[in-house]
């Protein structure tokens, strides 16, 4: 049923929706999925949308425990769940800067809770009130939201989508256990050896969370994160170390790590400014259309509502906004000392929170939230700030140089909590607007989501560096003596760069050089009309981190093309719309079985964290020894064998996979030599 046919659920029924047992169901996946997406963010820098696992969990838990559930009821239930997750993705990635650069020691639960709260309500406040315009009466498609509005009706009308995903679920909680509770296996693999007076590298993070990330984001993004990781280790660390000369380290692959942290790292932070103003340039014309149409004041001709058009009163949503914006300020004055500069960062916020919020919503209706720029907003959020504080705070106060990067780091942190959930909000008022909810009980769906991550969220980032530390800078710091080396350590990309960025701004400590370099790579991929954002974010990650996005990338495309096979027998042109059809199929059941397994790894390692900080370890309670790493890498080889497994099982009935993989490989290996093959040869 396309959106044009009208909602599921038509205006003029009124199944149950917002009910005791949604807040209950809601709250408590609301943790969940709040929880593992900060702990797979911190881990790798990625995080993956919660709508479409959350409905499925939702349909679980409801159906097993109530025989009248309406679909509405899931749709609010996945509604909450996913605004929390979304809001950790804000949260995450400035928050723990704040451990980088030294400023704190530990988490601060009031001041994360009050960040959270304060840039996730007012991103929330902003969506709701642009709702009517960008998806009623502009009608984006939202194609996220669709997705999801596919999956309820699936779950409403009967379907093995929900045991595919329970599954997923169970063998990624399992692997979880296995891996980082009992360490019977090593969490990566890696080694380097020494070659014509430098260093060759080679290493991959066993992680399941990280292949089906791979998976879901599909080959392409996959091989752009994996040629940055390859720029960065393979190209860039061994030129560095031949020309200057490698650090002195315990063993050749922890060399790789010191000379990719002190300098290449720096050429992803450089990348990626460049990469995220650029981002947010080739979109300017789609930015200036949001704005205008959320701008531009509408109609307000009186006329009678059906339930599927009614929002929380625009006016009370609006006051909600400024009496937000005054708490912020001050918050402000409390957490800095200064009323000048409070007033002036309350103010900036409140212009540039509405501002991303458009921007978020409207992009996320055109291409999707998972490919909204959020990284390219909040690093140009995060310039804006450095130049708004140095001018306010240094030549006009003087304040010291740790109050003014607290300053832009709370500045920053709520506007990027603001524009990671914007984009998430709108996509599920779309499901809901295509199912048929009322746009006033989602939102106040929305608002408990909200709510419960700003909770949460604080209590996660304090158990997870507590357990694991949150990034090796800040381990390195104050490292412990049960892991000297900070192997354990969370990597938190982007909590690395934005510290990066402020202590440079702020100290004048920031590796000019590599920055440069970066900016430079990041110019020439640009002109070559590579996505300069994927590439930046495989420079800044170590290598072995991209290696399984990469193998679930080809998964990926191996699954895809095996159905393309099995209905036209060929790869050698355009596939029929019934081979199309059958891709999508099995890519839709790779993106389920996806979900679960990074839901099942992501929620054990929370439940680990949380068993290290009880100081409970199952591996010393239970004497395991740990494989060495050609068995390690067999124990991950089953699991993700078990992924294919699963993952296929939406192929058409015939074929072999062995035979087809061959047919693949050779269709693969054609296309590239006729890529390179020089043309119009004279």
């Amino acid at each position: 049923m396309s959106a044009l046919e009208g909602p599921y659920i038509p205006a003029s029924e009124s199944p149950k929706e917002l009910t005791l047992r949604v807040v209950v169901v809601g709250i408590v996946l609301g943790i969940l999925m709040t929880a593992a997406n900060a702990y797979l963010g911190l881990k790798v820098g990625i995080t993956v949308s919660a709508s479409i696992p959350a409905a499925v969990m939702s349909m679980i838990i409801l159906r097993s425990l109530f025989k009248d559930v309406s679909i509405l009821e899931n749709n609010a239930v996945q509604t909450m769940a996913s605004a929390g997750e979304s809001l950790a993705a804000g949260v995450i990635f400035t928050v723990p800067a704040l451990l980088v650069i030294g400023i704190w020691n530990d988490i601060q639960w009031l001041d994360t809770l009050i960040i959270a709260f304060l840039g996730g309500l007012l991103g929330t406040m902003f969506t709701i009130a642009l709702r009517r315009l960008f998806i009623v009466e502009e009608a984006l498609p939202y194609p996220e939201g669709v997705a999801c509005r596919e999956v309820l009706v699936a779950g409403e009308e009967g379907g093995e989508g929900a045991m595919a995903i329970l599954y997923a679920l169970g063998i990624g909680g399992i692997y979880g256990l296995m891996v980082k509770g009992f360490k019977v296996t090593h969490e990566n693999v890696e080694a380097a050896w020494d070659f014509i007076g430098t260093r060759l590298y080679a290493g991959m993070d066993l992680s399941v969370a990280l292949l089906s990330v791979g998976y879901i984001v599909g080959i392409r993004i996959a091989s752009f994160i994996f040629l940055g990781g390859v720029i960065g280790y393979g190209i860039l660390v061994p030129m560095y170390g031949l020309i200057r000369g490698w650090p002195e380290s315990p063993d050749l692959a922890y060399g790789f790590y010191l000379v990719w942290k002190s300098q290449v790292r720096f050429v992803g932070v450089g990348a990626m400014v460049v990469g995220g103003i650029y981002t947010l340039w080739s979109m300017r014309k789609t930015i200036i259309t949001g704005l205008s149409k959320a701008l531009i004041k509408r109609d307000s001709s009186e006329e009678e509502l059906l339930r599927t058009e009614i929002d929380l009163p625009l006016d009370k949503v609006l006051m909600v906004c400024g009496v937000l914006v005054g708490l912020t300020f001050l918050y402000y004055w409390w957490a800095t000392g200064s009323l000048i500069l409070a007033l002036a960062g309350a103010l900036f916020l409140g212009l540039v929170a509405f501002f991303f919020a458009a921007v978020a919503g409207y992009i996320a209706g055109v291409v999707g939230s998972s490919n909204s720029p959020v990284s390219g907003m909040t690093i140009a959020t995060l310039l804006f700030t450095v130049a708004l504080v140095w001018i306010i705070g240094d030549w006009f106060l003087g304040l010291a140089t740790e109050e003014l990067m607290l300053a832009t780091l709370l500045i920053a942190a709520i506007v990027a909590s603001s524009a990671a959930i914007a984009g998430d909000v709108m996509q599920d008022l779309k499901t809901g607007h295509m199912v048929g909810a009322t746009p006033w009980r989602q939102q106040i769906s929305e608002i408990i989501g909200v709510i419960t991550g700003a909770i949460i969220i604080g209590p996660t980032l304090q158990l997870l560096h507590n357990a694991f530390r949150i990034s090796k800078t800040a381990c390195e710091m104050n490292p412990r003596a049960s892991d000297p080396l900070c192997e354990d350590a969370l990597f938190a990309p982007q909590a690395e760069l934005i510290g990066a960025i402020v202590q440079g701004a702020f100290q004048g400590n920031l590796n000019l050089e590599m920055v440069m370099l970066g900016a430079i790579i990041a110019v020439v991929l640009i002109v070559l009309r590579m996505p300069v954002m994927s590439v930046a974010i495989g420079i800044y990650l170590p290598l072995l981190l991209s290696v399984p996005i990469m193998l679930g990338g080809i998964i990926s495309y191996f699954a895809i093309h095996a159905a393309y096979l099995r209905v036209d027998g060929h790869l050698d042109s355009e596939p029929s719309p019934e081979a199309h059809k059958a891709g999508k199929d099995v890519e839709n059941r790779g993106v389920l079985i996806g979900a679960g397994f990074i839901a099942g790894e992501s929620i054990m390692g929370v439940f680990i964290a949380v068993l290290i900080v009880a100081k409970w370890e199952l591996d010393v309670f239970f004497g395991v020894t740990t494989l060495n790493n050609f068995f390690s890498l067999v124990f991950f080889g089953w699991f993700t064998a078990v992924f294919v497994w699963l993952a296929t099982r939406a192929l058409p009935s015939g074929g072999n996979l062995f035979k087809e993989a061959n047919l693949i490989v050779g269709d693969v290996a054609r296309k590239f030599l006729n890529a390179i093959k020089l043309k119009n040869l004279k």
